[in-house]
């Protein structure tokens, strides 16, 4: 099986990492692929160079055996639809099983995304949850979500999309934003992020008062 983990990443940081580590090994992922996005639909555009952010991502991975950089949608023009990312996947790896991970304030605006329903043409969709935290499905989509959950971990790998499974995780309550704010504002970052990111943060001057 194979995991999506999509964001702008913008900077990567420890919230992203163990979320991704964790559904790596409840599945046993032969790789939990990161997708730094390009051109967000429903957000506005990261101020950080791509290149930055995706270096930024490969010094916060090294060595991190099944976590893997996936720069499709950096080297797509237009906008960074999650749909397109995952056709073109599919078109690489046949029947595998593909998990496309989120997180639940991502999944309860689903509807939102481009061309939504499309999404279980081409992965599963695994909703990473707080411990103790039940589903939830917004009312109007609640009978066709139903149809497609599980609570079988199975049905993921014999199948190769179209499931919805929610997973919890360890969801640490770490903000890019927020941390793009302690930097602007010459607060210490430590604790949040990679030490090896930081100092790239530092020496490329990212998130400054100037542009990067």
């Amino acid at each position: 099986m194979i995991g999506v983990y999509g964001g702008t990443f913008d900077p990567i940081h420890f919230g992203h990492l163990r979320t991704a580590l964790e559904v790596k090994e409840v599945f046993g992922l032969e790789q939990m692929r990161l997708i730094p996005c390009a051109l967000p639909a429903h957000k506005t555009s990261p101020d950080t160079a791509p290149e930055k952010r995706l270096a930024m991502l490969a010094l916060a991975i090294q060595n991190q055996q099944g976590l893997m950089i996936d720069r499709r949608e950096l080297d797509r023009t237009g906008v960074s639809y999650m749909v397109d990312t995952l056709q073109s996947i599919r078109n690489e790896i046949a029947d595998q099983s593909l998990l496309l991970v989120m997180g639940t304030d991502a999944f309860h605006s689903i509807t939102s995304w481009h061309r939504w329903k499309n999404l279980f043409d081409y992965a599963h969709i695994v909703v990473m949850t707080r411990p103790n935290a039940g589903p939830s499905l917004s009312p109007p989509l609640s009978g066709w979500l139903n149809a497609k959950s599980t609570q079988n971990k199975k049905d993921l790998a014999n199948k190769p999309a179209g499931c919805l499974f929610f997973q919890p995780v360890t969801q640490l309550d770490i903000s890019a934003t927020a941390i793009r704010e302690i930097i602007a504002t010459n607060k210490n970052p430590n604790y949040l992020l990679p030490n090896k990111v930081i100092d790239y943060i530092k020496q490329h001057k990212l998130y400054t008062c100037h542009k990067n």
